[in-house]
């Protein structure tokens, strides 16, 4: 007896099930804030509808889909005609293909010692994209034209690495800002000694709501050559993007891309999440409500005795010392990181979805905690 024919289903069979009452019960507390990290953050709500309406039907796959068509049409008008964006999973992918593509074999970068490919990727940058860091110890997280001298020398020297890139991150790891005049004084000085230059963009949103200028004044008009566009730590499920800006600065990015296994086969789920966060303001409105969650924080936080900022609050991260203890008690009700344990040090993140009433709970538990250290 033949096997029958498949039924065909239809639109409404295969229909998304959104009604929550007819999903499976969350296996966590859907309550529960946190101030660890923005990746602990959910998906916003307009980015799973994107998604959903991205899902029908087939589209051509590896990046040969309309909404990888249309992100190439927004990634222009935010950073200009000749902008290029190469959809990824992640930003260790984005940042090692940006540099790879940027750098011959015994090429070296110059970059702040608290930057994540330095301190936060487990080696990906020397393991995956064969490439020596050379990190340069800063206060405030941010490269300096001098700072970067301290490493920029060696050029012809067969015996070290080649200093022909700078990254720098917008913004910080130590969540502070690089002003526009900043980025083109470095981007001037690595192009006078014929280095590259790279952003970090993982918050790149919540740099431009700070700054309150578009993207591209601070990116492609600055100089700056090459972007690791983030998209995760504002709303999305996953998704980062590489984003040349200078043509002329990257090469062989299709054939990196899936050589280090960062070409996703289903591309038009990370462009449409894309396509829903920079088409219509959405990527602004959630990173400028971030920021101002952290300033109030900061803010509720200032007059406690004991809590004492270590860096200003210029987008959505808050760092300060606490007494010894505070912070693991604290955290039994609000989970955060130690930044940097030996002193104290922590960090406070905030996100698209951290609301008022999360911030001042949080503020009050640190009062309460702290109080109890200090004696107060």
């Amino acid at each position: 007896m033949s096997a029958s024919a498949p039924t065909p289903h239809s639109e409404k069979d295969i229909a998304i099930v959104t009604d929550s009452s007819l999903l499976a019960a969350p296996l966590h507390d859907a309550a529960a804030r946190g101030f660890a990290s923005d990746n602990y953050s959910g998906v916003h709500p307009e980015i799973l509808t994107a998604l959903a309406h991205a899902n029908g039907g087939h589209q051509v796959s590896y990046g040969e889909d309309d909404y990888t068509a249309r992100l190439q049409e927004i990634i222009q008008t935010h950073f200009g005609a000749q902008a290029v964006a190469y959809p990824v999973f992640n930003g260790t992918g984005a940042n090692v293909l940006s540099l790879q593509s940027m750098l011959p074999r015994w090429g070296a970068v110059i970059c702040a010692a608290t930057a994540h490919i330095n301190v936060d990727e487990n080696g990906a940058p020397e393991r995956v994209g064969g490439m020596k860091l050379l990190p340069v110890p800063t206060e405030d997280g941010k490269l300096t034209p001098e700072l970067i001298d301290r490493e920029a020398w060696g050029w012809g020297d067969e015996h070290r690495a080649q200093p022909l890139a700078v990254s720098l991150t917008q913004s910080t790891e130590l969540g502070t800002l690089y002003s526009i005049e900043e980025i083109r004084a470095i981007a001037d000085h690595a192009h006078g000694h014929g280095m590259k230059l790279h952003m970090d963009g993982a918050r790149l949103a919540n740099a431009a709501a700070a700054l309150d200028v578009p993207l591209r004044e601070f990116t492609t008009d600055a100089g700056v050559d090459i972007v690791s566009l983030g998209g995760t730590k504002n709303g999305l499920l996953f998704g980062e993007c590489v984003v040349v800006l200078n043509p002329e600065a990257a090469a062989g990015l299709p054939y990196l891309r899936k050589m280090n296994m960062q070409l996703a086969s289903k591309m038009r789920f990370i462009s449409a999440q894309f396509v829903a966060l920079l088409e219509d303001g959405l990527w602004l409105r959630s990173a400028a409500h971030a920021n101002a969650m952290a300033a109030r924080l900061r803010a509720a936080v200032a007059g406690i005795d004991g809590v004492r900022p270590t860096q200003e609050t210029q987008a959505n991260a808050v760092f300060a010392t606490l007494p010894a203890g505070a912070a693991d008690r604290i955290r039994k009700k609000f989970r955060f990181y130690d930044w940097d344990a030996a002193r104290g040090e922590v960090r406070w993140m905030c996100s698209f979805d951290t609301s008022e009433a999360d911030v001042d709970a949080f503020a009050e538990a640190i009062r309460a905690e702290v109080g109890d250290s200090t004696g107060a």
